[in-house]
């Protein structure tokens, strides 16, 4: 099942503030052929996890909730996770909803949690994961629908799934963390320093988890983590996070300390408008395209059914993500924008065959340029 394209004519929303790296987006490099795909449950699904939004008062007044919706993370889900076990999908639904409540608390550029009060609340996230009935985690609507949460992911995830979800939980919020400090502090990270902590910003192995557990891919862990395909899987998370940085930005422009994300990191270190930043920020996403598909291939060479569903899901996960965030309100009728959500707002983004920045060797940024070294023949295609 595939989304159609989008021919919408809806209003996109309020943009008469220009965003400081235009409403056009540059064509996205995508040639995954899953892109588009979604769950056929979809739907029903959907259903069933706004009733468990109002059933848990997740949202405190209508506004927040339907800035809560505008997320559309029920089809950024089953984007994500377009094939298998619909229950796993549900959870993960459930748990996108609930995070980005959190999300938008912790995000550094709220410019109002303390760094000290987000590993505070990541501790007890975590330990509430690990150690159902805890009561680390203060009382109200959000900590009840954890609760709910822990217990229904204990009861559905093996005990090395349950495991590995607590760690990239435990990432997302060690990363959210880090960033918060750094507004806190007034510091724009360089870029290799934001280079190696974007993959964790996103959620990226809290994400996949739930993609494995559905598709039931279970790689041996001394597979899983070797380091040819953990640099698959960090390239994935990294293409994911620039993108989402090209697609937030307009809904983070406000702020008095600049977000921190690749283009504004670029535009620091290089003296530059974010404007002039944007060409080598798409650059630098384009070659870890381009090393992800040569990874992808050389994993898949040797034909294991397994790694191939692997690789398939990390490719779900970067075509996924464009897809929703092209339509999904939150990005495209930004709420520093908008006094509400705007249905039908879009970005209308575009694609391209070739990566705007052909280079296959390494970047110059040696957090991520060890993923290259994973390439069995670096001079091949």
């Amino acid at each position: 099942m595939s989304v159609a394209p989008d021919t919408r004519t809806a209003p996109d929303g309020d943009r008469s503030r220009p965003s400081p790296i235009g409403w056009q987006l540059p064509p996205f490099y995508c040639p995954i052929a899953t892109l588009g795909d979604i769950h056929p449950h979809y739907a029903e699904l959907e259903r069933r996890a706004l009733e468990w939004i109002d059933g848990h008062g997740l949202y405190p007044d209508p506004t927040e909730r339907a800035w809560g919706l505008a997320t559309d993370s029920a089809r950024f889900s089953s984007l994500l996770i377009p094939r298998g076990e619909p229950e796993y999908l549900f959870m993960f639904m459930l748990w996108n909803y609930w995070a980005y409540t959190v999300d938008d608390w912790l995000d550094s550029g709220s410019n109002a949690t303390a760094s000290g009060k987000a590993v505070d609340a990541g501790i007890r996230m975590v330990r509430a994961l690990e150690y159902p009935g805890s009561s680390m985690a203060p009382p109200g609507p959000v900590t009840d629908a954890l609760h709910d949460l822990v217990e229904r992911t204990r009861a559905l995830l093996s005990p090395w799934q349950l495991r590995r979800f607590i760690d990239g939980t435990r990432d997302w919020l060690f990363a959210s963390a880090w960033q918060t400090s750094n507004t806190e502090r007034r510091a724009m990270p360089c870029l290799n320093d934001f280079a190696g902590m974007t993959v964790s910003l996103n959620g990226t192995r809290f994400s996949l988890t739930w993609s494995e557990a559905a598709n039931g891919v279970d790689l041996p862990p001394d597979v899983l983590c070797s380091p040819a395909v953990q640099a698959a899987t960090d390239a994935a998370g990294f293409i994911v996070s620039s993108d989402n940085d090209l697609f937030s930005y307009a809904k983070e422009d406000h702020l008095k300390f600049p977000e921190q994300n690749l283009v504004n990191v670029i535009a620091h270190e290089r003296g530059r408008t974010p404007a002039e930043a944007l060409a080598e920020a798409v650059g630098l996403r384009d070659r870890a395209m381009t090393l992800f598909l040569r990874l992808r291939d050389q994993l898949a060479a040797g034909g294991d059914p397994m790694m191939l569903r692997y690789l398939e899901l990390l490719g779900d996960y970067i075509a996924g993500c464009i897809v929703w965030q092209n339509a999904a309100p939150r990005f495209a009728s930004p709420r520093n924008r908008n006094p509400l959500p705007v249905p039908g707002a879009s970005f209308h983004v575009t694609y391209r065959d070739t990566p705007s920045d052909p280079s296959t060797d390494a970047p110059r940024v040696p957090a991520i340029a060890w993923w290259w070294e994973q390439l069995t023949s670096p001079g091949a295609p």
